[in-house]
C-alpha cells in the first residue's frame, strides 16, 4: 500500500491503534476479516502487540513500521495485526504466555507470528529495524519451505497454551489449610530480599508493586513486627520521594529504571495510581504520617486536572514522550530552576536534588527527595512550616511553567477495571482524610461506572465499543463498589455489587477447578481460555475475585460466597507458602481469613459518621455496614439503636458483644477479637 494511504484501523477508537493508522503497514485490527484473510491467502499473522504510553513501542513504529521498504515486506508476506493489549488483555496474555514458553523474553512491543488458526511459532518483543528485516524473511521463508515443521511447533506451544494453570502449577484437586507459621515463612522470604538502603525489594527496575505492600501492611498490623513494620515505613517514604513520583504535578510514574526509585520510566498509568491511593491511605491510618496524605492528595489533584472526564470517569495513560523525547516533559535544567524559584534557589536545588550538572542525562534533572523535611529544616535553620510554603510556592510556579510545555500523550480509553481500581482508592484515601476532593471524584466515577458501563448486570470494558468485560473488569469493579459502600453506606452500590457478583459466578466460574476463567464461558473464539492467578502489578482477578467473594458473602450473609471463596483460597495456599511475592494478594486474603474477622454493624442517626470515624483507624480485618434507619440486610436483624443513641455492634462469626454507643468502646473490642 502506499505510504499515504491509511490502513484498516482508521476506524478503531484505542490511541494505540490510531497512532497506527497511517503506516505503510497494511495493518488490521483483531477480528474475523484479518483472520479468514490469512486463511485465504495461507499467510502467516504477524501479530504486535502494544499499548500508547508504551516507549520502546513508539521506537519500533519510527524505526520498521513507517518504514516503506520493511512495510512492503510485511504486507507481501504476512497479514498484519495490531493489538491494544490494554483492550485486549486476554489475548496478550495467551501469546505472552507463548513467547516466555519458547525461551524468550517477554515485554511490550510483544511480535509474535502465528499460523492461520492462531498457533504460535515464533516471537520476541522489540527488534532494530535491520536485524527486524532480516527475521521477516527468515520467517516468511521458513514458514513457505517447512510449513509442516513449523505447524507442528506451533501445534505444541498452542497445546501447552491449552494446558489449566490448576494442571501446570499442580493445585488440581487440592485442598490446603495455611497457618500463621506458614505466613510467617513467606513474610520472611519477602524480608530477605529488602533493599535496605532504597526501600521496596532488591532489584532494579523498581516497580512499586502495591500488593505486596498492603499485605505486608496488613501482616503488621494484625502481628508484631518491628524490622517489617520499620522496612514498610521506609519503603514508602523511599517511593513517595524519588523521582518516580511526580514533584510537581502528582502522580506515580509506572515504575524506576534503577534501583534508587530514581529516574522513572515515564508514563503515568490509572491501575497504578488507584491501587497507591490505597497503599497510603491505609499506611496514613497506621504511621499517621502527613506525608503520606500529601501524596494521595497529589494523585487525586492529578487524577482531576489530567485524567478525569467530562462524566466522571478516568481515562488510561498518559505517554512518557513528548516530541519524541522520554520525559521531556518532566525534567529540568538548573537555569529553568533558577528562574522560578528566584532567591530561594539554593533551598529549592537541596530539597529536590538539582545541580547545574544535573542528576540525570544531558545535564537535566529529575526532581527527587533524598532527606526529609523536619531534616532539610534543621539543616537550614528554619522551621518545617516556613519551608513547606517555600516548596509549595515554588510548585505552583514550576506547574504553571510546565503546563505550557508540549504535552506527553493521553490514551483516552476508558476501561472499566482500572476505574474500579481507582474509586477503591478514592474511597480509602476519603476514609482516611474526609477530604472533600476524594468524596465528589469517587461518587462522579461510581455514578459513571453505574450508569455507562453496565448493561443487564453485564460489564462493558471500553467505553464507547460493545466489549465485553473480562474477569478484571468485574473483580475490580466489585471491589469498587464495596468499598464504595464501605465508605458513603449507600446501599445501591452494595446491590450492584451482588448482581455483578452474580454475573461473574454465572459466566466465568469453573466448578471443577474452583477458579474463574479470565473470559467468559460464552468466549470460545481464541485458542486457550486462561484463568489469571499470579499477582503483579495489578492483582490477580481471581485473588480479588475471591476477596470479593469473601467480603460479600460476610456483608450479606451469603455462605456459598464465602465457602465458593475458601475454595479457590485453598487451592492457592500451597504457592503462597513457596512463592508469596507473587501471590501476594492471595497472601492478604489467606492471613484475614485465617483472622477473626471484625464485622462492625452501626445503626442510628450517626451511624454513616461514627462508621468514617472508625474507618480512620488501622483495622487489618473488618466488615463495616451503616445504616441510619431500619434495615433489612441480613446482619441488621435484631440491631437497632439503643437509648436513643446511635448504636455500634462488634461482632465475630454472626456472635455479638455488649452493643457500645462510642468508637472508643467499639475498638476495645476489635482489637480484643
Amino acid at each position: 500500500m502506499s505510504a499515504n494511504k491509511k490502513n484498516h484501523l482508521n476506524n478503531e477508537t484505542s490511541p494505540y491503534l490510531l497512532q497506527h493508522a497511517e503506516n505503510p503497514v497494511d495493518w488490521y485490527p483483531w477480528g474475523e476479516e484479518a483472520l479468514n484473510k490469512a486463511k485465504d491467502e495461507n499467510k502467516p499473522i504477524l501479530l504486535s502487540i502494544g499499548y500508547s504510553s508504551c516507549h520502546w513501542c513508539h521506537v519500533m513504529a519510527h524505526e520498521s513500521f513507517e518504514d516503506a521498504e520493511i512495510a512492503k515486506i510485511m504486507n507481501e508476506r504476512f497479514v498484519n495485526i495490531k493489538l491494544d493489549r490494554e483492550e485486549r488483555p486476554d489475548i496478550d496474555n495467551i501469546y505472552m504466555d507463548a513467547v516466555q514458553m519458547m525461551g524468550l523474553r517477554g515485554g511490550w512491543p510483544l511480535n509474535v507470528f502465528i499460523t492461520p488458526d492462531q498457533k504460535p511459532f515464533y516471537g520476541g518483543t522489540y527488534f532494530p529495524s535491520e536485524q527486524w528485516k532480516r527475521l521477516l524473511i527468515s520467517v516468511s521463508d521458513a514458514y513457505q519451505q517447512k510449513y509442516d515443521q513449523i505447524y507442528e511447533s506451533a501445534s505444541k506451544f498452542a497445546q501447552g497454551l491449552q494446558q489449566s494453570e490448576v494442571e501446570k502449577y499442580g493445585l488440581s484437586g487440592l485442598e490446603t489449610t495455611i497457618s500463621i507459621s506458614d505466613l510467617e515463612e513467606t513474610v520472611d522470604k519477602i524480608k530477605s530480599q529488602f533493599d535496605i538502603d532504597w526501600g521496596g525489594l532488591n532489584k532494579a527496575p523498581k516497580f512499586p508493586m502495591p500488593a505486596i505492600w498492603r499485605f505486608l501492611l496488613t501482616y503488621s498490623i494484625i502481628h508484631e513486627d518491628e524490622e517489617l513494620t520499620n522496612h514498610l515505613e521506609f519503603t514508602l517514604d523511599k517511593i513517595a520521594a524519588g523521582g518516580i513520583y511526580d514533584h510537581i504535578g502528582g502522580g506515580f510514574a509506572r515504575y524506576s529504571v534503577d534501583g534508587e526509585w530514581h529516574v522513572p520510566h515515564f508514563e503515568k498509568m490509572l491501575y497504578d495510581n488507584g491501587q497507591l491511593l490505597s497503599l497510603y491511605a491505609g499506611a496514613y491510618n497506621k504511621y499517621k504520617k502527613p506525608e503520606y496524605l500529601q501524596t494521595i492528595r497529589g494523585i487525586a489533584e492529578w487524577l482531576k486536572r489530567e485524567m478525569l472526564t467530562d462524566e466522571g470517569a478516568f481515562y488510561s495513560a498518559v505517554d512518557a514522550d513528548s516530541e519524541g523525547v522520554e520525559g521531556k516533559f518532566y525534567v529540568w535544567d538548573y537555569e529553568e530552576v533558577r528562574s522560578l524559584a528566584g532567591k530561594d534557589l539554593s533551598i529549592i536545588a537541596e530539597y529536590f536534588d538539582i545541580s547545574p550538572s544535573g542528576n540525570w542525562e544531558d545535564g537535566m534533572n529529575v526532581l527527587r527527595k533524598l532527606d526529609s523535611d523536619e531534616n532539610l529544616a534543621n539543616e537550614l535553620n528554619m522551621n518545617v512550616t516556613d519551608l513547606n510554603g517555600i516548596i509549595g510556592n515554588f510548585q505552583g510556579k514550576a506547574l504553571a511553567y510546565r503546563s505550557e510545555r508540549v504535552r506527553p500523550g493521553l490514551d483516552s480509553k476508558i476501561l472499566a477495571g482500572w476505574n474500579g481500581l481507582t474509586l477503591s482508592g478514592l474511597c480509602h484515601a476519603y476514609q482516611a482524610s474526609e477530604d472533600e476532593l476524594f468524596e465528589i471524584l469517587a461518587r462522579n466515577n461510581a455514578s459513571f461506572i453505574s450508569g455507562k458501563l453496565i448493561s443487564n448486570q453485564k460489564l462493558i470494558r471500553t467505553y464507547g465499543k460493545n466489549t465485553e468485560g473480562f474477569l478484571e473488569d468485574y473483580a475490580a469493579v466489585i471491589q469498587g463498589f464495596i468499598d464504595y459502600y464501605e465508605t458513603f453506606f449507600d446501599e445501591k452500590y452494595l446491590h450492584q455489587a451482588i448482581a455483578l457478583t452474580d454475573t461473574t459466578l454465572q459466566e466465568f466460574y469453573d466448578p471443577e477447578e474452583k477458579l474463574f476463567y479470565y473470559n467468559s464461558l460464552e468466549s470460545n473464539d481464541l485458542i486457550a481460555r486462561k484463568k489469571e492467578i499470579f499477582d503483579n502489578v495489578i492483582p490477580a482477578s481471581n485473588s480479588m475475585m475471591a476477596e470479593n467473594l469473601y467480603r460479600l458473602g460476610i456483608m450479606v450473609d451469603n455462605h456459598k460466597m464465602i465457602s465458593t471463596a475458601e475454595g479457590m483460597v485453598s487451592q492457592m495456599n500451597k504457592l503462597v507458602k513457596t512463592d508469596g511475592e507473587f501471590l501476594s494478594n492471595w497472601a492478604n486474603l489467606s492471613l484475614k481469613m485465617i483472622t477473626p474477622t471484625s464485622e462492625i454493624i452501626l445503626v442510628g442517626s450517626d451511624a454513616k459518621k461514627l462508621a468514617l470515624e472508625l474507618q480512620k483507624h488501622p483495622i487489618a480485618n473488618k466488615i463495616i455496614m451503616a445504616s441510619e434507619s431500619e434495615n433489612d440486610l441480613p446482619l441488621f436483624e435484631y440491631k437497632t439503636e439503643q437509648n436513643g443513641q446511635t448504636t455500634i455492634y462488634v461482632c465475630f462469626e454472626k456472635t455479638c458483644q455488649k452493643p457500645v454507643h462510642s468508637t472508643h468502646e467499639a475498638l476495645k473490642m476489635i482489637n480484643k477479637g
